[in-house]
């Protein structure tokens, strides 16, 4: 590996974690090269837009009375509802409007929508805790205990503990594509957390000292075949060095490439490639997640337009990226077993603020694609954007359905795990949508 990011010393000192190294369970001790072929089992990925997008502005009303009350609120922050940088209309499979439209830079999410492979769920949100908090938004969500801080675990984290009896073994059953651990994945020791496989990689040295190679002296032992030596023992320290050799050893072996010239640059897709790959290895990669931040547009937001618009440069780094994602494992069979959540910690108030932006509001729209996806369709409430009935004032738009009601659905039909109790604590009055192809099965309290 040539960036060498990480030094003896702090792999040392986080060997002494469990927390840290722990994300690189038992599994990985011993790691075979994977080779690639149409998965037998599903895997979740989870994106977060962090900051609070504005869904809105993403999923636009363009036509009805619900259009008068978008522009009245928004009469310099509004998407057109036609022409050039208009939105770009969403009909129904048999081609009867729906009244909303996509930002005009997400034409990679409305062909995914055209294909029925899109679904999108008005108003989704927390439905049980209210706050305009960042911090405390995400951890609710990461945590999967909306009101709640005190949960050991993320919700991810429980979903994999609590999988069916039977489960095939996985080698890597949980990924968190970042330079810290996730809280969705927290207490997880069969997980592994990388800002990227180049980045993934231990600073031994000079490299004619990491690993034996033609022309070394006879008996020579390079730094890096010689580290498990260390950890042969049963202690905490020698348990969770085991880990984290294999988990170096592991991502290594697995001949992560290049993004793709087919591809958008930029870290974002990077990071969704470093997924699509991981789950061709067939490591048994059920759940992984991501962030794509910058979306607490206060000021300077922009709509859509010739000129420089940040939120149009998000949305089209977002939407390319994802499409990109979708057709790369759609190509090679693996889409057909592969669900993508993509939801922020809330949405913005209707009405712009002086800034050209928008302020932190409630309900938005939560967005699911993939293969087993039953798209091209919205699914749950539209609450409108009538002002007398939003509070106060062009204010937020309400949440009319609870998050955990999506991705619960997801976790029965897809996952095939009903221990919702579990994966997360205090919610109830699950009812399934529709969203994911499946089978139902009893809820386990």
């Amino acid at each position: 590996m040539s960036d060498f990011k990480l030094t003896r010393r702090e792999f040392f000192k986080g060997c002494c974690s469990a927390a840290v190294v722990g994300a690189a369970g038992t599994s990985m001790m011993f790691a075979d090269r994977a080779f690639a072929a149409a998965n037998s089992y599903d895997t979740v990925v989870h994106l977060f837009l962090r900051g609070g997008m504005d869904g809105l502005n993403l999923v636009v009303p363009i036509s009805g009375q619900d259009r008068a009350f978008y522009e009245e609120a928004r009469p310099s922050l509004q998407i057109a509802a036609s022409g050039a940088y208009g939105a770009l209309p969403l009909t129904l499979a048999n081609g009867s409007a729906t009244g909303f439209g996509l930002h005009p830079s997400a034409s990679g999410l409305r062909d995914l929508w055209n294909d029925s492979k899109l679904a999108i769920v008005h108003a989704c949100g927390m439905s049980t805790a209210v706050t305009r908090s960042h911090f405390d938004a995400q951890l609710y969500i990461d945590l999967g205990t909306p009101g709640k801080y005190g949960s050991p675990t993320g919700w991810m984290t429980r979903a994999w503990e609590t999988r069916a009896s039977g489960t095939p073994a996985a080698t890597l059953p949980a990924l968190g594509i970042s330079g810290t651990q996730p809280a969705g994945l927290m207490g997880a020791v069969d997980a592994l957390t990388m800002s990227s496989p180049a980045d993934f990689s231990l600073n031994s040295g000079a490299w004619q000292w990491q690993m034996a190679r033609s022309g070394s002296p006879a008996g020579f032992r390079g730094v890096n075949e010689t580290l498990g030596d260390l950890w042969g023992g049963q202690t905490g320290l020698q348990i969770n060095g085991r880990r984290a050799d294999g988990a170096l050893k592991l991502i290594g072996q697995q001949g992560y490439a290049s993004l793709p010239a087919s591809w958008p640059t930029g870290n974002f897709a990077q990071q969704l490639w470093t997924i699509a790959q991981s789950i061709r290895f067939n490591l048994g990669l059920r759940y992984a997640t991501l962030d794509l931040g910058g979306w607490d547009t206060h000021e300077g937001q922009g709509t859509a337009g010739s000129g420089y618009h940040y939120y149009q440069n998000k949305i089209n780094e977002l939407s390319a990226a994802l499409y990109a994602f979708f057709n790369e494992l759609n190509s090679t069979g693996q889409m057909a077993r592969t669900t993508v959540i993509v939801q922020s910690e809330f949405g913005r108030r209707v009405r712009a603020n002086a800034n050209n932006g928008t302020d932190h509001g409630y309900g938005n729209p939560l967005l699911v694609l993939g293969g087993p996806v039953n798209g091209r369709r919205f699914f749950g409430t539209w609450p409108g954007l009538n002002p007398e009935t939003l509070s106060p004032t062009f204010g937020d738009v309400p949440v009319t359905t609870d998050y955990r009601r999506v991705f619960s659905e997801i976790m029965i039909r897809r996952m095939a795990n009903p221990n919702l109790g579990q994966i997360f604590p205090g919610y109830s009055g699950y009812a399934p949508l529709g969203i994911v192809q499946g089978t139902d099965i009893a809820v386990q309290a």
